[in-house]
């Protein structure tokens, strides 16, 4: 090998290594690793930077904000409402799920899909006694297949469109990835289907454990009138730091929540809220001045001013590895975590000192407006309220359909590229006043834009140093001498291994390169190898942090890391083996 392909080999073992520990978001990752690149000369200017020229990634933050769009004005609202239906056979139930999320898949942006569905499948199964986790991760799974039909159903798609039309092809149609992708899309569906209710444990998801465990770890106190507390500060009367326990709300008795400092004074009759153990209850019990309220429920979250969260905690977050107390939480966020749930229990111990990680399922209380706030924010990748009503249907509705019925038309019809038709669509919604400037703004996940404009610097790096051509004389030196559909096979399941560990756009471009070395050396059809490298870095079942999605239904659904590999490792062999069958 050439000294540049020993230097590109190890700067991206570095940003594997990076990425697998989640010391960094993966957008760092890869664009530190195409830094390191450009520096030391693998890389030239331009090639570093092309991405961020390319159509791939301003397509894709375009189609956030369709997305977005269809996501606020509730235009699946009444979809969702009339697939769950009533809860019956548990088969018959997934289908009605599964069916219309990956078809709304195909054509907008999967993660508001599940964050809109979350709560709402949350809330079904709660209301007919099922469990959610026999739901959730189907749901996500679905959501990950039906962006394998479409050009637009995922950005990894269109990453490798855009390195196609880099390297002198024209850009994938609209339904041209549709031949492949639908067969193993419903190959994959019917897997999950026949195969969750017989791996798939049940479990009870956050909202199940809390109403459970409600006496464990809430219990309301009552300042007495006359009491040596009244006119005291929290601090002073010694409520700030309880062993095992922390005041997290106050009402005053004309029922006004007022918000909790160090430096509150305290009134008689106030309703004192303490998070904690049951066991240091008795610290309460024993203190001068206050009195049980002899509250034998949870507190109706739409009783107060106040009510209850469930937030997952992002890879991109600024919560990743610091505990509560670190970054300020409650004076940050305004809201107050109630308990810190990972992979299907809750966390004890005392909340302030938790180290958080991502995936973490935080229970917080919090005002009427937290999830406005944080919704559209890289901190929680879902915000989901507890027991809060669903939107409803927006009057804006009709032109959030038309316009993203209209993309997708002229982009399907090949009347203009993706990224004009999407970027005109986005302008359409902010100036029709569907979305505002600063949602529209919100909406992109930058840091996903950025991975994949970077992405491009990588995948340029590993064909310039030769890796690239070394890798793929392996595979059709190897797997071609038997035949070339086995080295093309033999792509996509490495593929499928490299996104277990990174992420779906840096797997797609790391492989891309490789795929069109191996196309050369067996006379394949090019755009044949680029697509089934777009399909196979799609396939993310294997672990919850494989795809965000996964990350999001990880605490909701009481989800523990080997649960995916349950059903995620048979519908992985579905897909691996109908797209085997595909390519003969």
């Amino acid at each position: 090998m050439s000294w540049d392909a020993w230097v590109t080999t190890f700067v991206i073992i570095g940003a594997f290594v990076v990425m697998a520990r989640d010391m960094f978001p993966p957008s760092m990752a890869i664009l530190g690793a195409v830094i390191v690149l450009l520096v030391l000369g693998v890389l030239t200017p331009r090639e570093a930077l092309q991405g961020f020229g390319n159509a791939a990634p301003i397509s894709v933050a375009a189609l956030y904000v369709i997305a977005r769009a269809i996501e606020k004005t509730g235009v699946l609202q009444p979809v969702v409402a009339a697939m769950l239906g009533r809860a019956g056979n548990e088969r018959v139930s997934l289908v009605r799920l599964l069916l219309p999320t990956a078809a709304a898949s195909a054509f907008l942006n999967n993660t508001p899909i599940v964050a809109m569905l979350v709560p709402q499948v949350s809330n079904w199964a709660q209301k007919h006694n099922v469990s959610p986790s026999r739901y959730l991760m189907p749901l996500s799974f679905a959501a990950i297949l039906g962006g394998m039909v479409t050009l637009i159903g995922t950005s990894t798609n269109l990453v490798i469109s855009g390195m196609l039309e880099e390297h002198g092809f024209e850009p994938l149609g609209m339904f041209e990835i549709t031949r492949i992708g639908l067969p193993v899309a419903l190959a994959g569906l019917a897997a999950i289907v026949l195969l969750t209710p017989l791996l798939l444990p049940k479990r009870a998801g956050v909202r199940r454990e809390v109403e459970e465990s409600e006496r464990d770890f809430v219990v309301t106190m009552r300042v007495e009138d006359g009491g040596p507390m009244v006119g005291q500060s929290v601090e002073q009367a010694g409520l700030r730091n309880l062993q095992g326990l922390f005041l997290a709300e106050l009402i005053r008795t004309e029922g006004a929540a007022v918000p909790v400092t160090p430096h509150t004074e305290l009134s008689g009759g106030d309703l004192l809220t303490f998070f904690g153990r049951v066991d240091t209850v008795v610290q309460l019990q024993n203190m001068t001045g206050l009195q049980s309220a002899e509250s034998q429920h949870f507190m109706d979250p739409a009783s107060t001013q106040h009510t209850f969260f469930e937030a997952v905690v992002g890879p991109a977050s600024p919560l990743n590895g610091k505990t509560l107390k670190d970054v300020g939480f409650r004076g940050r966020y305004e809201a107050a975590v109630v308990a810190v749930h990972r992979a299907g229990q809750r966390v004890l111990g005392k909340l302030g000192s938790i180290e958080l990680h991502t995936g973490d399922t935080l229970l917080l209380l919090g005002d009427q407006g937290f999830r406005g706030r944080w919704r559209d924010r890289s901190d929680f990748l879902l915000v989901a309220e507890l027991g809060g009503a669903l939107p409803g249907v927006s009057r804006m509705t009709g032109l959030a359909v038309v316009i993203t019925v209209g993309v997708i038309l002229t982009a399907g019809l090949g009347l203009a590229p993706i990224v004009s038709v999407a970027l005109l669509g986005a302008m359409l919604m902010v100036i029709t006043g569907v979305l505002t400037p600063w949602e529209a703004r919100m909406a992109v996940d930058l840091n996903v834009v950025i991975a994949i404009a970077a992405s491009f610097g990588l995948a340029a790096a590993i064909e310039t140093s030769g890796l690239a051509a070394l890798i793929g004389s392996l595979f059709s030196e190897t797997l071609g001498s038997i035949a070339p559909k086995v080295a093309l096979l033999g792509i996509a399941a490495f593929t499928v291994a490299l996104h277990a560990v990174i992420t779906n756009n840096a797997a797609a471009a790391l492989m891309f390169p490789v795929a069109m070395s191996t196309a050369s050396a067996l006379n394949g059809d090019p755009r044949i190898f680029a697509m089934v490298v777009a399909i196979s870095a799609s396939v993310s079942f294997m672990t919850p942090i494989a795809y965000q999605t996964n990350l999001m239904v990880y605490g909701p659904g009481g989800y523990k890391f080997w649960d995916y590999l349950r059903l995620g490792i048979p519908v992985t062999i579905v897909v691996l083996m109908v797209l085997a069958i595909g390519l003969n």
